[in-house]
């Protein structure tokens, strides 16, 4: 009933959610028949319905380099993530991941749920790495083996300071950005973007998830995972744990204000980086996460449910981003939307109000100035639908018996 509900109250969602079902089937049929590369893509939808999906934008030979890529860097974070393994233990062995992509023999029995069959059954990676060209071998090695360093020095370090935060997610996201900057450039089809820009996409989307999932972190069991900085949370309480107690309720959004707004210093770089590109495919891979991100700032900023549960967009929203993110007007309109939504719940009396204006009103100005905003028609900001709900209901009802029927035939 939940999503009815939404579909009523946005009945546009319709189209781009079924076209977003249809995507994901036909994806779950692309599945290659050599059983090291099937359980590559097979792993890939379960640990990332979503990556699973933009991954399918790209041309074979690029798609299987990132896929491998994804995977190498998921089961390394799988390692570092697992609280229950020993320092001692973990470790040697983030610092030497790079070595054991090459070993189609090794695994390591770590994780929970998806993220357990994919250590214990990684030799399928392996192999499937070992099959990939030179220059995408080498470009995954380099950054496994930087990113594991990385890793490995926050495994016994705090994030404290402003400059720790953008150093650890440096590492467990930047390097991200760098390694696919170099696998689209091997590939042919880019240039080779500059380490600052890619950066900046990977910390973006980094410092976005550890907004978002504060009390997922700060409830890890056996122990908890504190990634905000002390130097921004220590304004406000006295221990991070403090921010998910309801009678912290405004120093809580006070923080999280100034985490969202720490984030937001890295979107201009993001919106150049996504402008250099060229290929249609690599361009639409790149910008739809980064929508995605803006989009969930908007709805954490001020919002104390941040420290209740999971907030996150609506489904239909999501569906639409995909579906309509395919050039570089999508995105800026799409940015200002975003920002204009988060622009209005910003409120005077608090502690960074004057930041945050002054980084949105950078970020708005960017996106004026590309001259493309009057060639796109905005989904994110829009008044209330003025369709009849029994019509909507109705025509509910005869899609999905089109999709039923269109599913009957692709089976």
């Amino acid at each position: 009933m939940g999503t009815l509900r939404a579909i009523l109250k946005n009945p546009d969602d319709l189209y781009p959610l079924i076209k977003l079902k249809l995507a994901a089937r036909h994806a779950e049929k692309q599945i290659p028949p050599e059983p090291h590369w099937g359980f590559c893509y097979l792993m890939l939808q379960k640990v990332s319905r979503s990556f699973a999906l933009v991954i399918q934008q790209l041309p074979v030979e690029l798609r299987d380099a990132v896929c491998i890529f994804y995977l190498v860097l998921r089961a390394l974070d799988t390692v570092e993530d697992d609280t229950s393994i020993p320092t001692d233990v973990k470790v040697p062995i983030l610092i030497s991941f790079h070595q054991h992509i090459y070993d189609r023999e090794w695994h390591f029995s770590c994780g929970t749920k998806e993220y357990k069959v994919l250590m214990d059954q990684f030799h399928h990676v392996s192999t499937a790495f070992l099959e990939l060209g030179k220059n995408y071998q080498q470009a995954i090695e380099d950054i496994t083996m930087r990113m594991g360093a990385g890793m490995a020095k926050f495994i016994c370090k705090e994030v404290e300071t402003t400059d720790d935060y953008d150093e650890y997610c440096h590492y467990v996201a930047g390097l991200v950005g760098l390694g696919l900057s170099k696998l689209f450039h091997a590939s042919g089809k880019e240039d080779l973007a500059s380490d600052s820009l890619s950066n900046s996409m990977g910390l973006f989307l980094q410092k976005t998830n550890i907004i978002r999932d504060y009390l997922e972190d700060i409830n890890e069991v056996p122990k908890c995972r504190m990634f905000w900085p002390r130097e921004i949370w220590s304004k406000y309480v006295n221990k991070l744990e403090e921010l998910k107690y309801e009678e912290n309720s405004v120093k809580a959004v006070q923080c999280l204000n100034d985490m969202v707004t720490n984030a937001l210093s890295h979107v201009e770089d993001c919106l150049i980086y996504m402008s250099n590109l060229r290929d249609p495919a690599i361009f639409r891979f790149c910008a739809i996460p980064q929508v995605m991100a803006i989009g969930t700032l908007a709805m954490c900023y001020d919002n104390i449910e941040v420290f209740r549960g999971v907030v996150k967009m609506r489904r239909g929203l999501t569906a639409k981003v995909i579906d309509r993110t395919r050039t570089m007007a999508d995105v800026y309109g799409a940015f200002f939307d975003f920002s204009c939504m988060l622009k209005s719940k910003v409120n005077n009396n608090d502690p960074n109000a004057t930041k945050t204006l002054k980084r949105l009103e950078a970020i708005l100005k960017t996106c004026r100035d590309s001259g493309t905003l009057n060639k796109r028609k905005s989904y994110v900001i829009k008044s209330e639908p003025t369709y009849s709900p029994v019509l909507i209901f109705v025509i509910f009802i005869i899609l999905a018996i089109i999709l039923a029927h269109l599913s009957g035939n692709r089976s």
